[in-house]
C-alpha cells in the first residue's frame, strides 16, 4: 500500500509535465484522447487509493473481531488453569483434563483463625499464638464457570486449529523456589487466515503497546511467573467487545 501511494504521488508530480508536452507537441485533434486517458487514469488511481484505505480499515475491524473471540477463550483457559493450580498445586497441559476438572472437582472452603496455648520454656510458662486452617466445606469448580464456554477449550475460535499449551517450572527468589508456569498461544497468521497477506505480515511484526504484541496471541509464559496475556487493556473492557 505504501509503495502504491508513492507511485500515485510520483504520477501527480509528473502530470503537469505530461500536460505541457501534450499542449506543445501533440496535434489538437488528439488532445481529447489523451485527456480522456488521463481522466480514466485519475479515476483508476483514486479508486485504488480508496480501496486500499478501506481495505486497511476492513482488515483491522475484522482482525479485532477475530482477536476478541480468541482472547475471550484464552481468558477462560487462564481461569481454568488458576483454579486447577489452586486445587492441585500445579498447572495442566491437557485441555481434556482441565475440562474434566471443571465439571467434577471442588474448591476447599477454608477458615483461618488464631489460637493460643501455654507452653513451658526453660521452666517458665508462656502463651504462644498460632494460626489454624480448617477445611469447613467444598464448592464445585463448575459454579465458577457458569455462563462461560469451557467446552472444547483446545479449539481456537473461528479456525480448525487447536491452541498450543505447555507447562513448566521456573526458579524464583534467593531460595530458588521451583514455581509452576504455563503458556497457551496461537499464531496470529492462523487466526487471520484468508485475509490480506501483506497486512498479516505487518500484524505479526506489531509490538506497539496498544496492540497484540508479537507473532502469537498468548496468555502466560514459560519464562516467568505471570498469567497475563499479551493483548492491550482494550480487550478487557466490555465496551471493546460490544463495539467490535
Amino acid at each position: 500500500m505504501i509503495k502504491f501511494i508513492i507511485l500515485v504521488i510520483a504520477l501527480i508530480i509528473i502530470f503537469p509535465f505530461i500536460a505541457k508536452l501534450i499542449v506543445d507537441y501533440l496535434p489538437k485533434k488528439f488532445h481529447w484522447i489523451i485527456s480522456l486517458a488521463l481522466l480514466l487514469t485519475a479515476i483508476f488511481l483514486g479508486y485504488k487509493i480508496y480501496d486500499g484505505v478501506m481495505g486497511n480499515i476492513r482488515f483491522h475491524q475484522e482482525k479485532k473481531k477475530r482477536y476478541a473471540k480468541v482472547i475471550d477463550k484464552l481468558k477462560v483457559i487462564r481461569e481454568a488453569e488458576i483454579a486447577y493450580r489452586t486445587v492441585k498445586g500445579d498447572y495442566s497441559k491437557d485441555f481434556n483434563e482441565l475440562e474434566h476438572f471443571i465439571e467434577t472437582d471442588s474448591f476447599p472452603i477454608v477458615r483461618t483463625y488464631e489460637k493460643s496455648k501455654k507452653i513451658m520454656e526453660r521452666g517458665v510458662e508462656r502463651e504462644v499464638e498460632f494460626k489454624v486452617v480448617d477445611t469447613i466445606g467444598f464448592k464445585k469448580v463448575i459454579e465458577s464457570f457458569k455462563n462461560k464456554d469451557y467446552k472444547n477449550l483446545a479449539k481456537v475460535p473461528g479456525t480448525n486449529t487447536n491452541f498450543d499449551i505447555a507447562t513448566g517450572y521456573v526458579l524464583k527468589g534467593v531460595a530458588e523456589i521451583k514455581t509452576p508456569v504455563f503458556e497457551v498461544k496461537v499464531p496470529k497468521k492462523v487466526v487471520l487466515a484468508g485475509m490480506n497477506k501483506d497486512l498479516i505480515e505487518q500484524e505479526i511484526n506489531q509490538y506497539a503497546v496498544d496492540q497484540v504484541r508479537g507473532e502469537y496471541i498468548s496468555v502466560g509464559t514459560l519464562e516467568d511467573v505471570k498469567d497475563s496475556g499479551n493483548w492491550p487493556p482494550t480487550y478487557d473492557t466490555k465496551e471493546d467487545t460490544d463495539t467490535e
